[in-house]
């Protein structure tokens, strides 16, 4: 009895000992850190197996056996987030959103996303808030299975599964009425409808729902309200209850006003946003995604020749709404629409954010600590704090000075694996 007690005793000393031992540490060492919010000199960061354990004035003791990266010249951020992403869609210059829905496999869709995240992911971007698979059913749920799994690298997926719009409102649309075309997205008629489809896309795997405020559905094609406030309402209730969020997409100044009442947490796009709905905005603290980069492609696929030619419309209005909304003091979410343009050229949206009046260390907020905030995963990720996940990178030179240096990957480190 003595010696199995004895027994027993050494087992859980040795188990301790190699427990002790088998943990990974990593020092990251470079010129500044950029830490979500502000940034620092004299900065180190420690990693304990996929955890920061340390973050600061280099105050604390190594552990044994502590590898130690230096990273001269450089600047460390939190791993980047992009707020409006598609990975299930490529540029529409290369295939047009209709024939992506309506002639590419569901398999080719997916080989691509998955192609597509892990271009994200050595982009810099660590964490992706994907809405909508537009026509891939809940295959994003797979993706982001399979990434958490390590089957395939990748960013963590933050998924809606298929969008929400009202039927008739959507695409794609043919000229011929006895015709019945698979759509890019979830359609729903009344609220009994509307109820089930968020039930329904919860049981499926959704972390967030997409609704459509507004679309393309006038008699002349222009942009038009679908959902009514009390319809959002009932979707935000469901959702809330689940823990989960609405976001609409919303362009119009009625579509944007009904789905901020009702509860949303973020407006996408706001196109044609007013003085009026971004005070309202600000009032109800709900944040503007505004996907500068994708209507800026969107004309370059147009013929607009940038830095060459006029200025479209388009692009003078989306400045004007654009610092219509910094003026308000709306939270602004960095977020593209990427799909529209490249999956890994997610920076091009950062870009434009300063060319059209943002401040670049105002940018890097809104990329890592304002979209985690704002996401709801501010307990995980966006800042290098101690407790956090080690979602680390490091780019050449200082991005807070010039934005364009935030292409100059160095590392990329998720979970505390390093992938670049």
């Amino acid at each position: 009895m003595k010696r199995n007690l004895f027994t027993t005793i050494y087992l859980l000393v040795v188990l301790s000992c190699f427990s002790q031992t088998s943990d990974k540490y990593v020092l990251l060492k470079p010129d500044r850190v950029f830490d979500g919010e502000q940034l620092h000199t004299g900065w180190t960061v420690l990693i304990k197996n996929n955890i920061i354990e340390e973050a600061g004035a280099m105050t604390f003791k190594l552990p044994a056996g502590t590898e130690i990266i230096e990273l001269k010249g450089k600047t460390l951020l939190p791993g980047l987030i992009e707020g409006h992403s598609h990975l299930f869609l490529h540029p529409y210059n290369e295939t047009s959103w209709n024939d992506q829905v309506l002639k590419e496999t569901r398999a080719e869709r997916t080989a691509r996303a998955v192609n597509h995240a892990k271009a994200t992911l050595l982009a810099g971007f660590t964490t992706v808030r994907d809405l909508g698979t537009e026509g891939a059913l809940y295959d994003d749920v797979g993706l982001k299975e399979a990434i958490a799994k390590g089957v395939i690298p990748g960013p963590r997926l933050i998924i809606a599964t298929k969008a929400i719009v009202v039927k008739g409102t959507y695409g794609p649309k043919s000229n011929n009425p006895e015709i019945e075309l698979p759509q890019g997205a979830a359609e729903v008629s009344g609220k009994e409808e509307l109820a089930n489809e968020v039930l329904t896309q919860i049981s499926k795997g959704a972390d967030l729902i997409k609704l459509y405020a507004d679309y393309r559905w006038g008699n002349n094609g222009e942009a038009k309200p679908t959902f009514s406030k009390e319809e959002i309402e009932l979707a935000v209730t469901i959702a809330k209850n689940s823990g989960r969020q609405v976001v609409a997409h919303a362009a119009t100044p009625e579509g944007m006003i009904r789905a901020i009442n009702a509860g949303v947490s973020t407006i996408e796009h706001g196109d044609n946003g007013t003085d009026e709905v971004y005070k309202l905005m600000k009032e109800k603290g709900v944040a503007l995604c505004p996907t500068l980069a994708a209507g800026d492609a969107i004309e370059q696929y147009r013929g607009w020749k940038k830095g060459v030619d006029p200025e479209p419309d388009r692009i003078s209005n989306k400045k004007k709404t654009f610092a219509m909304a910094l003026k308000a003091g709306v939270t602004i979410c960095m977020g593209g629409d990427v799909g529209v343009y490249p999956h890994g050229d997610n920076a091009r949206e950062m870009e434009i954010m300063v060319e059209y009046g943002m401040k670049p260390i105002s940018v890097l907020q809104s990329a890592t600590s304002i979209n985690a905030d704002v996401f709801g995963y501010s307990n995980k990720i966006g800042r290098i704090k101690k407790g956090l996940l080690a979602d680390i990178i490091a780019v050449e030179n200082d991005p807070s000075t010039d934005i364009k240096n935030i292409r100059k990957i160095k590392m990329v480190m998720k979970d505390g694996i390093i992938y670049k």
